[in-house]
C-alpha cells in the first residue's frame, strides 16, 4: 500500500489549502482514513478522520468548522480542505489509512502512512 499526499504550500494566514491522497496497491476499502500533522519538536497530532462510507466525520477542536475531510472512494482519494489558514496550521500533514473502518485519534490506529507535504503559513 503507498499514500501519496500532495497539496501542501506556502499561504498567507486566513487562506486555503486542499490537500489530496492517493491510495495505491491494495485500496482501503471498507477502511477510514485520516489527515494528521506535525510541527517541528512536536509530537504528531489528529487532523480529521473520515469512514469508508464518508459518514460522521471526526475533527480536532483545532479544526472543527474550518477543515473538511472527504474522499472519492472511485478515485481512492482522500481530500483536506482547509479553509482560514492560521500560522498555528504551519506543519507537515500526513495522510493515513485506518487499520479499521472508524480509527480514532490515536496514530496506533493506523497502519499505513504517506510521505507528508508540507503547509506553511504565514502572519
Amino acid at each position: 500500500v503507498q499514500l501519496q499526499a500532495s497539496g501542501g504550500g506556502l499561504v498567507q494566514a486566513g487562506g486555503s489549502l486542499r490537500l489530496s491522497c492517493v491510495v495505491s496497491g491494495r485500496t482501503f476499502i471498507g477502511k477510514g482514513m485520516g489527515w494528521f500533522r506535525q510541527s517541528p519538536g512536536k509530537e504528531r497530532e489528529f487532523v480529521a478522520r473520515m469512514s469508508w462510507s464518508g459518514s460522521v466525520p471526526l475533527y480536532a477542536d483545532s479544526v472543527t468548522g474550518r477543515f473538511i475531510i472527504s474522499r472519492d472512494n472511485a478515485k481512492n482519494t482522500l481530500y483536506l480542505r482547509m479553509n482560514s489558514l492560521q500560522p498555528d496550521d504551519t506543519a507537515t500533514y500526513y495522510c493515513a489509512r485506518g487499520k479499521t473502518n472508524w480509527p480514532a485519534r490515536n496514530p496506533t490506529d493506523y497502519d499505513y502512512w504517506g510521505q507528508g507535504t508540507l503547509v506553511t503559513v504565514s502572519s
